[in-house]
């Protein structure tokens, strides 16, 4: 057990749960596992798969995830319900380190609107449920939904009696991002000192980002004896997301003169994992978010630049490579041969992937070359995410042919499978090149969702840089994203509506909980 006394901090990932539950950030299975063996790669403490009870795809995500994943501890949320535990605890069964964390809210504003219960009924209810997963596994988490708001003296009364029934760590989320990092930090070291056997037990922060101090709230928590940090890839998350993980694995490893705690992320993969997040959630990472963005080690300024040539360190608190943002070595063309294509993968992180994808990105990066003056790695990495994991989307692209330009009318012929079948091509019309595209898919696959946000981005510079597209549909209340690239922007538009499209059929088998935001 880690103790406040220890520099080791815990990184517990909830991407696959708290990340999944943003609008649109839905993920399948085989996407859930890709990520979670990423994770378990970095060095991830914990990895929270899902909310067993939610649905049979959390359900499936769980166990599965359990069964892939070996060296790090797998766990599954639940409300303090009997059938939420029993569930979780079934699909945990095959997972080599099992954790339950279960939760409650213990607010009076939560605990009088939505749960409808006296403080004392809620006591028996953390004594109960906590009683109920110990008997199950021995790792039980508990939390405290709505902790930051929540009186501090029943807070540790709460504490307390999660401790007495079991719980091996105890969570304080800052569940709708009120906290400020003083005050956060405070509420850590006034509970571990106010409840008396707070030493059993392994204290934890969960912060999300309504202010934009996720990661600042979760340092200050460190700072006050939290040796567990919750957070996701990228800050992923409901409304304005959680603290993001390579913000508060590079915060402590880049600041460890102020903050003396080291966690066993391995930091060379954060780059990778955060563009894998990116493409399977369809949420594009903003140029300038710290770490992981594209401008994070660009500088423009003649003063900058001018800095970085005599010494980085003028202007980098951080190396690139720090986060496996490493200098190309290997310039690839027309030319390159598949030995070179594959020395290039590897590289780039991707030396796991099957021949069937390998060739298949092989022949696109070909196509690529052939159009393009200079093949960059972002152009490779975009290429590469666009493909990778799409061999088995239930619609898939085979070709489009357009016709635009301001005389019109424009058109669009386009050509998918469905269900590994060929289906004959299509000829649609609309109000401009991108219209007639859509409403192409449309015709070959009748549906119902809207379009709700279509945004283009170039991966690099220059007139011939791919096109990365991202779409979000939105159908039954359910939304999703969806992310294409290619050199032609009608092609990647294409990729990117059929790439949503096929999430939200996958998220129509789906029931969202209700009340899963601890």
């Amino acid at each position: 057990m880690t103790h406040p006394s220890s520099d080791r901090v815990i990184i517990f990932d909830t991407t696959l749960r708290d990340g999944e539950q943003s609008p649109g950030a839905s993920m399948n299975l085989e996407e859930k596992i890709r990520i979670a063996q990423t994770l378990e790669e970095m060095g991830v403490d914990v990895i929270e798969a899902g909310f067993p009870a939610a649905s049979n795809g959390d359900f499936e995500a769980v166990r599965e995830v359990g069964r892939v994943v070996r060296n790090a501890t797998i766990a599954g949320l639940c409300r303090a319900h009997r059938n939420d535990i029993e569930r979780a605890a079934e699909a945990l069964k095959g997972a080599a380190r099992q954790r339950i964390h279960t939760f409650i809210s213990t607010s009076p504003l939560h605990m009088k609107y939505k749960l409808q219960m006296e403080p004392d009924a809620v006591v028996q209810a953390i004594w109960d449920s906590v009683s109920l997963a110990r008997n199950h596994v021995e790792d039980v988490e508990w939390s405290a939904e709505d902790g930051s708001r929540t009186e501090l003296d029943f807070l540790c009364r709460c504490v307390e009696t999660a401790i007495k029934a079991g719980a091996t760590t105890i969570n304080i989320p800052d569940t709708v991002g009120y906290a400020v990092p003083e005050e956060y930090g405070a509420l850590i070291r006034a509970v571990r000192e106010k409840t008396p056997n707070s030493d059993q037990a392994i204290f934890s922060v969960h912060c999300h980002n309504d202010l934009g101090l996720a990661v600042a709230n979760s340092l200050a928590g460190v700072a006050g004896g939290a040796r567990q940090v919750e957070c996701t890839i990228n800050g992923l998350g409901e409304r304005a997301g959680n603290a993001a993980l390579e913000e508060i694995v590079m915060a402590l490893r880049t600041r460890a003169d102020y903050l003396p705690y080291k966690t066993g992320i391995k930091t060379e993969t954060i780059t990778r994992a955060s563009r894998l997040v990116s493409t399977i959630t369809g949420f594009v990472v903003q140029p300038n978010k710290a770490i992981v963005g594209a401008n994070a080690f660009a500088h423009e300024s003649g003063i900058h630049q001018d800095g970085m040539l005599k010494h980085a360190g003028t202007y980098e608190i951080m190396t690139p490579e720090s986060v496996g943002l490493n200098r190309s070595t290997l310039v690839m063309g027309k030319h390159s041969g598949r030995a070179a294509f594959r020395a290039k993968l590897k590289e780039l992180g991707y030396e796991d992937m099957g021949d069937n994808a390998v060739n298949e990105a092989f022949r696109r990066f070909k196509d690529l070359a052939d159009r393009k003056k200079d093949v960059f790695d972002e152009d490779i990495i975009a290429l590469i995410d666009d493909e990778v994991g799409r061999q088995h989307d239930h619609i898939q692209f085979v070709s489009l042919q357009v016709v635009a330009g301001s005389r019109g009318p424009q058109h669009a012929v386009l050509e998918v499978t469905v269900g590994g079948e060929a289906v004959p091509p299509v000829v649609s019309f609309g109000n401009g090149p991108v219209d007639a595209v859509f409403n192409a898919i449309k015709q070959v696959f009748p549906h119902e969702a809207r379009l709700q946000l279509y945004q283009v981005h170039a991966v690099t510079a220059g007139t011939d840089a791919q096109a990365e597209v991202t779409v979000r549909l939105e159908e039954g209340g359910k939304t999703v994203n969806g992310q294409g690239a290619d050199a032609d922007t009608l092609v990647s538009s294409c990729r990117a509506y059929l790439h949503a499209l096929n999430k939200l059929l996958v998220k129509r088998q789906k029931t969202a909980p209700a009340a899963i935001s601890a």
